[in-house]
């Protein structure tokens, strides 16, 4: 089924079920893309406010107040403005202390204005949703969703928010590291820092098995580093096979791949190896049972590589330490993750020991990379061309 919008789909089915009357309220993902049908099918809108997501519980309880509020009678009106700007994923951070966080500075001003005048008490939630570009929807785009118990607070406040954001529509431009200077700090760095390989997150859709970093920091001699995870069931097998200590040449991708996802051999020694499941200890992975069947600890040199059966970013620092391999000693942590990594290797490294890299992979946050078919067009940060027409009609500059 080539379904642009399925959770549309879904609140069709809901709304058909339970008829006109009867309150339904929904929680969303802040990279949700928001159709009209994921609004108007809607009594109440609830988007996750925090990346990395640590607030899906809180968010849920909001949610279970709001239906009460519905039950008793409250009525509700929706609004919906799609900006166009796709925000790369690296620019929907949120944390006071991020170093761009335009995406994080409107998620405060919705929450700041429903508690003033002439919002507080007529708002109910205001939800900015940064998208997720890689879907390639036709209503791909940054979209503010306010439930208000009028159209006139509803509208006005999305309005104002949108207008925010078109006011931050530069500040949405990936700016990322190239390999060869991530390479040259992996190398000379004094202060420990860690490498995101934001092109290659799993959490994303990347395929968490591209090379280039790791064959870059090898090559240079990058010594005292982790690198994790790597999605490869063959070489977690091999490994398994060939037993601690054992030294063998390790094929990560044996088996071909596509244009990003390279083989790479190199020497390697047996370091760790396990196969029952983890616990999750910070982060989106906290308190969960995390199932990563055979898995191996591979050092190679310098370097010791986590590589796994089954497919996650790296986002907890569990993925090392259930190896026994000690975060706080290492100079150079490479994690395949875009950004949930900074919810669970926060105690260990602050926003700038973060070096987000410019590799090749599936996610690349810079997206004039890829053929798009369905996202609106123009627009930013891919089309310089863009402009907003605001609904109501006004300009904007």
């Amino acid at each position: 089924m080539d379904d642009h919008d399925p959770e549309g789909t879904l609140l069709a089915l809901v709304r058909r079920t339970v008829g006109p009357d009867v309150p339904v309220v929904a929680t969303f993902d802040l990279h949700a893309n928001v159709s009209e049908a994921d609004v108007s099918l809607l009594n109440g809108f609830v988007g996750y406010r925090t990346n990395p997501h640590l607030d899906m519980r809180e968010r849920g309880a909001e949610a279970a107040v709001l239906l009460r509020r519905l039950l008793s009678g409250t009525r509700t009106c929706l609004a919906r403005i799609r900006l166009p700007i796709v925000p790369p994923t690296v620019t929907q951070l949120t944390g006071k202390d991020a170093p761009n966080r335009p995406y994080g500075e409107l998620i405060d001003l919705g929450q700041q204005r429903m508690a003033e005048a002439p919002y507080a008490g007529r708002v109910l939630n205001v939800s900015v949703m940064g998208g997720f570009a890689f879907a390639d929807t036709p209503f791909n785009g940054l979209t503010v969703v306010v439930t208000a118990t009028d159209q006139a607070a509803a509208d006005g406040l999305a309005m104002e928010i949108a207008r925010a954001g078109w006011d931050r529509r530069d500040r949405f431009r990936p700016s990322l590291t190239s390999l060869d200077d991530a390479e040259r700090m992996a190398v000379t760095a004094e202060t420990a820092l860690i490498f995101a390989d934001v092109a290659d997150n799993p959490g994303g859709g990347g395929r968490g098995n591209t090379m280039a970093i790791l064959q870059a920091f090898h090559a240079a001699g990058v010594r005292n580093a982790l690198v994790g995870v790597i999605h490869d069931p063959a070489l977690a097998a091999e490994a398994h096979e060939k037993g601690i200590g054992a030294t063998f040449e390790a094929r990560f991708n044996r088996d071909g791949g596509d244009a990003f996802s390279k083989p790479f051999t190199a020497t390697a020694v047996v370091s760790g190896l396990r196969e029952a499941p983890i616990t999750g200890r910070r982060g989106i992975y906290a308190n969960n049972t995390l199932e990563i069947g055979k898995a191996a600890a591979l050092t190679l040199d310098g370097i010791t590589v986590v590589v796994l059966t089954h497919r996650y970013q790296c986002a907890d620092p569990m993925f090392f330490e259930a190896f026994g391999l000690d975060i706080a000693a290492a100079r150079v942590v490479v994690v395949k993750s875009r950004g949930h990594f900074r919810g669970g290797f926060d105690e260990f490294f602050r926003h700038e020991q973060v070096i987000e890299v410019d590799a090749p992979g599936l996610t690349s946050p810079i997206l004039s990379r890829f053929p798009w078919k369905h996202m609106p067009r123009p627009v930013l940060p891919i089309d310089d061309t863009a402009a907003w027409v605001p609904p109501d009609g006004t300009s904007h500059p």
